[in-house]
């Protein structure tokens, strides 16, 4: 590289070519190659006047001279101590070899050639290795041909400078050339055919070479980039086989988390990818975000390709193809320690079969045990009718609708209602459970269910011993009582935070003023015959039930009347202001009819202070003999005392109280 450098040094200070001679010789008759110079270059191509002084000699002052026999020393002597070391009994066999030869011709240093050589041992990527002969061997060509073809020059009528030598080189070996510069003696049209020459039969080769490794380097999935990886955040998942639909279950969770939207996958399995894996890799929504990379957990490089080290999550999933459980734990565990003996802080997720393997991924983060999780899901259905159905439906991500065009209506409910899932929120903070604070649990949770339509199924108190700070409490109970510090977990369709208020439409008319587009349903029960006793009171209570689609209008109470007699009869009647439709106390009934627009401008204006999230309703079902609401109860009712904080002649301590 150095020789190559001063070589360029003695062209640009080289004076003019005509008057070249040798080393302290005088200048020749020149008079006939400086009235070739004033030709034109057709004449001049026609009858061409060769300068062979301009081509045997050049002017080159001493001390570049000096130097550059100094490196041509050192090459020499690198040359011959390389041949002398390499001898294997023919010495004819180490001068005639080709990088033996290569070594004299060229005047390379010894220390630029070492420093090479161990940069080429440092690349690890056979692709970059590739990379970097191709492009040493074409700018080797190029150079070449640009100081061979200005060098040759010097004898013909025009003279090129190096950045014209650049340019026809270039020019010549990407296209067929412009002609604006054309060699016009022939050594250099002949050096020219041998370059070209040289060039169609080194390339091609090179290409075919660096098109191998590519198409190796694609079978293996390539790795991934160390400054992807410190720029963007990463997951790591290790698997023997890449199923389908696994891949897309993991993906589909994975990706459910507004928080994980910036993340990028990594698949790591040692199996290729078959014809579906591919098609869903190249989907557009999956291609910009997973990668996949053929290798082993058990190999450190094909770790360090995927940026174990930096990843900031590793997942292990078990091999559902194996037959025998336990070698697939097995497995599962063997690359559970190599991730972890390679990074040891990054967090490992393990999924494995058996009870008695989660002893050896003590250390993972969290560990999944498929048949004690199974056990545990149908042990606990046969006490709780219906368990692992609601596990299973909290556990999968779905938007809700499902079985929407069903003709079942219970296929559309089970569908819409499917879309729960558990989010959680601090109490003082919450429209939800914020004003129940200071009441009891199941106080707040019947009345946030019957207001809101949300499930508060647990809550993490703040104010708990240091070993019980993350505990958190499933229905503590009336003995609970909620603060404002209290973290609620509720069941819902969409997070509190995402859910929109809509009027309710009721609320603004008046008590005498029959409510509009509703539907009432009057339940009475009479003790007696058909003739009331004076004294006796009859119970009628009528509950109404709003026509929209994504809330609940608050229930209104119709006046008490009282009977009483020996025998009970019950009679239903049913008023409505709609068309009729038939319903019991313990059959969930959906009103139909024409929808108000919730996206019109009256309602949208209405929105701010309103109590009702456009979530899922749930309809106040209340029998007489379970509740009695009065007529001029309403919501404000809340305030009152519930029965399990009146009466509870049971004793009962809430874990909160026991731990404490």
């Amino acid at each position: 590289l150095l020789t190559c450098i001063l070589y360029i040094f003695r062209v640009v200070t080289d004076l003019n070519p005509t008057f070249a001679t040798c080393y302290g010789c005088k200048v020749g008759n020149k008079t006939e190659f400086l009235w070739s110079a004033t030709r034109t270059e057709e004449a001049f191509q026609e009858d061409p006047i060769i300068n062979w002084d301009a081509i045997l000699w050049v002017n080159r002052p001493n001390e570049l001279w000096a130097v550059q026999l100094v490196l041509a020393l050192i090459s020499l002597t690198e040359a011959l101590l390389m041949a002398y070391l390499g001898y294997k009994g023919n010495i004819w066999q180490q001068i005639l070899s080709f990088h033996f030869i290569l070594e004299l011709v060229t005047t390379i240093p010894f220390a630029v050639t070492n420093d090479l050589h161990r940069a080429m041992q440092k690349s690890q990527s056979a692709l970059s290795q590739q990379l970097t002969i191709l492009s040493a061997t074409l700018l080797c060509l190029v150079f070449t041909s640009v100081c061979g073809i200005q060098h040759f020059q010097r004898a013909g009528h025009r003279h090129l400078n190096l950045f014209q030598s650049t340019y026809y080189v270039v020019v010549t070996f990407s296209t067929v050339g412009y002609g604006d510069f054309v060699p016009d003696i022939w050594p250099s049209q002949l050096f020219m055919v041998i370059m070209i020459c040289v060039a169609l039969i080194v390339l091609p080769t090179q290409f075919e070479q660096l098109a191998f490794t590519w198409m190796e380097r694609q079978k293996l999935g390539g790795s991934y980039s160390s400054h992807r990886a410190q720029s963007e955040k990463h997951v790591v998942v290790c698997s023997t086989t890449l199923h389908a639909d696994t891949i897309m279950d993991f993906l589909n969770e994975f990706y459910a988390h507004p928080l994980l939207q910036d993340y990028y996958v990594v698949l790591l399995s040692p199996m290729e990818l078959d014809t579906t894996m591919r098609m869903i890799l190249q989907v557009p929504i999956w291609a910009q975000r997973v990668i996949y990379i053929q290798g082993s957990c058990l190999k450190d490089g094909d770790l360090a390709r995927a940026r174990m080290a930096e990843a900031e999550a590793c997942f292990i999933l078990a091999a559902r193809s194996y037959a025998d459980k336990t070698a697939a734990d097995e497995h599962a565990i063997l690359r559970s320690w190599a991730v972890k003996d390679f990074a040891p802080n990054i967090p490992q997720y393990v999924q494995i079969f058996r009870p008695e393997n989660k002893l050896h991924v003590k250390f993972a983060e969290h560990v999944v045990c498929e048949d004690e999780f199974k056990y545990a899901l149908l042990a606990n259905n046969c006490t709780c009718p219906g368990a692992s159905t609601l596990v299973t439906l909290l556990l999968h991500t779905s938007r809700g609708q499902e079985g929407q065009q069903s003709a079942e209506e219970w296929h559309r409910l089970y569908g819409k209602c499917s879309g729960n899932e558990i989010y959680h929120i601090v109490l003082g903070d919450s429209r939800f459970f914020g004003e129940y604070e200071g009441k009891s649990f199941t106080y707040a949770s019947f009345h946030s269910h019957r207001k809101y339509g949300v499930a508060l199924v647990g809550v993490r108190p703040a104010e708990l011993p240091e070993f019980y700070e993350e505990t958190i409490l499933l229905n503590p109970g009336p003995r609970h009582i909620m603060k404002k510090d209290d973290t609620c977990y509720y069941m819902s369709i969409t997070k509190e935070e995402n859910s929109a208020f809509v009027v309710n439409q009721n609320q603004n008319q008046s008590p005498d003023q029959p409510p509009k587009e509703a539907t009432t349903y009057t339940e009475s029960v009479t003790t007696g015959g058909s003739n009331p006793a004076p004294g006796t009171t009859a119970l009628t209570s009528a509950i109404t039930i709003s026509d929209s689609k994504s809330n609940l209008k608050e229930s209104a109470a119709t006046p008490f009347s009282t009977t009483a007699h020996t025998t009970t009869t019950t009679t239903t009647t049913q008023s409505t202001l709609g068309p009729p439709t038939i319903s019991s106390a313990n059959h969930l009934e959906i009103p139909s009819g024409n929808n108000p627009n919730l996206l019109s401008p009256d309602i949208l204006n209405q929105r701010r202070g309103s109590r009702r999230p456009s979530i899922l309703p749930v309809p106040d079902m209340f029998t007489s003999s379970s509740f009695s609401i009065s007529g001029e109860d309403g919501i404000d009712g809340e305030d009152n005392e519930s029965d399990d904080e009146i009466d509870d002649d049971v004793p009962w301590r809430s874990p909160s109280e026991k731990i404490a």
